[in-house]
């Protein structure tokens, strides 16, 4: 198992471009079992759970070919469907949550699909119902095998339908919409989501030959065609990285410029932070931070303290709420987080509060974070990272902090964060990966 030694109190300087988007690359992969054409797909993160992805969907007889450091091409005219029978696929399938995003495609091209219960994150219950209801609402059949946690799932002739969606699931309804596709007739989705990662899906779907409308709405259109073609796609950058990047400058004090954030595509991500009173000045499509000793909470307008909730898109992304945690500690003024949909992703505030935060947690949900306005700085400690998100806010606080911490576990980070030590330190932090 890998760590981090991580010397804080290093202030960083100059400009990092952010990778591609980790939840956005998730589902993009898994559409190249759509089409028997060639399908090119740029700006790829090198993350451990795209890595995983990709090398699942090669076990599956996918070509895959690597034009360059961020670029694939990828066939699927030879897709082995006796693979999925096996041991093997069961047991790489189950280590990875986004493998549930093959399930849409293979039902929609193959009519059938098979699947152990998908790994990731332990934030919470993260239920599956919304990909299997959509399913069965096409036409599916479903069986959950409980003793072995495998899912199995005949789609044999799938036909459209209007569906009214429990929960605005992303990648719920990104498997439903793959699955639509190549469904006969019109299906309808309502209450789908929306994020702009569901967007590039549907935009590069209808590049391949689909009729979806409603596209960036909670209402989705889709008029099943009979075959797809190949395409080529660009992935957006990382919002969740923006975000940790400007919480990161704020904490550290640093003077960075985050390149190339295609701004109009984040919605109220910057405006949340910029509540948090972090300053940040939008330079083209970049986003220059100035290093600031001090930036101060707002309160609502009757003076009632702050609260940051996650909400679905366009409100605020969960994925941030652990950097707006995190960055609220060293921040003038109060602020109460509120994690509405992962009751276990607030666990991490204990290591923060080992480090000298005043933080209360209120229950699973609510965390209120006194701010310290840097009169008592963060101590540098021992923690271990217990998710992804959670992951990176540690580190910006160990960043921040006074003296040496160490951060284990850190393939969780890894998962989500392509090189994060290598590009941080090209900026000027201190943080060495050891055994």
């Amino acid at each position: 198992m890998a760590s981090f030694r991580v010397e804080g109190g290093h202030k960083l300087k100059g400009e990092i471009i952010p990778q591609g988007a980790k939840n956005e690359a998730l589902q993009i992969l898994c559409a190249v079992l759509l089409t028997s054409e060639k399908v090119t797909i740029h700006k790829i993160p090198n993350i451990r759970d795209v890595n995983k992805l990709i090398e699942l969907l090669a076990d599956m007889g996918v070509k895959v070919h690597k034009l360059g450091p961020e670029s694939y091409e990828f066939q699927a005219d030879e897709v082995n469907l006796d693979y999925l029978e096996t041991e093997d696929f069961l047991k790489k399938a189950s280590a990875l949550r986004g493998s549930v995003m093959i399930l849409g495609p293979l039902l929609a091209r193959f009519g059938k699909g098979k699947l152990s219960k998908p790994g990731g994150d332990k934030i919470g219950r993260r239920r599956m119902d919304t990909h299997f209801f959509g399913f069965q609402k096409l036409g599916a059949q479903f069986h959950y095998d409980a003793k072995n946690e495998i899912f199995h799932i005949d789609g044999k002739n799938l036909k459209g339908t209007y569906m009214l969606l429990d929960e605005a699931s992303v990648t719920g309804t990104a498997n439903i919409v793959m699955a639509a596709v190549l469904a006969e007739g019109r299906t309808t989705i309502y209450n789908a989501a929306c994020e702009p990662y569901l967007q590039q899906l549907c935009d590069m779907l209808n590049r391949m030959g689909a009729k979806i409308t409603g596209v960036g709405s909670n209402l989705l259109h889709i008029d099943g065609v009979t075959q797809l073609g190949g395409t080529s796609h660009t992935m957006l950058p990382d919002m969740i990285e923006i975000g940790s990047f400007i919480g990161m400058a704020a904490m550290t004090q640093s003077e960075i410029t985050i390149k190339d954030c295609q701004i109009h595509r984040l919605g109220i991500i910057p405006e949340t932070f910029r509540r948090m009173g972090i300053q940040m000045e939008f330079r083209g499509d970049d986003i220059y931070i100035p290093s600031q000793r001090h930036y101060e909470i707002e309160t609502f307008i009757d003076g009632s303290i702050l609260t940051v909730a996650d909400q679905i898109w366009p409100g605020f992304t969960p994925d941030l709420l652990s950097i707006v945690l995190v960055t609220a500690t060293q921040a003038k003024g109060t602020v109460l987080v509120h994690q509405k949909m992962f009751e276990s992703r607030l666990f991490f505030v204990d290591k923060l509060i080992d480090m000298g935060a005043q933080i209360i947690l209120c229950d699973p949900h609510r965390a209120t974070v006194i701010g310290l306005d840097r009169k008592y700085p963060l101590r540098g400690i021992r923690m271990t990272s217990p998710d992804i998100r959670a992951g990176v806010a540690l580190l910006i606080a160990a960043m921040s902090a006074n003296g040496v911490s160490i951060i284990d576990n850190i393939e969780q980070i890894d998962r989500g964060y392509q090189h994060i030590d290598e590009r941080l330190n090209a900026l000027g932090a201190r943080i060495e990966r050891i055994s």
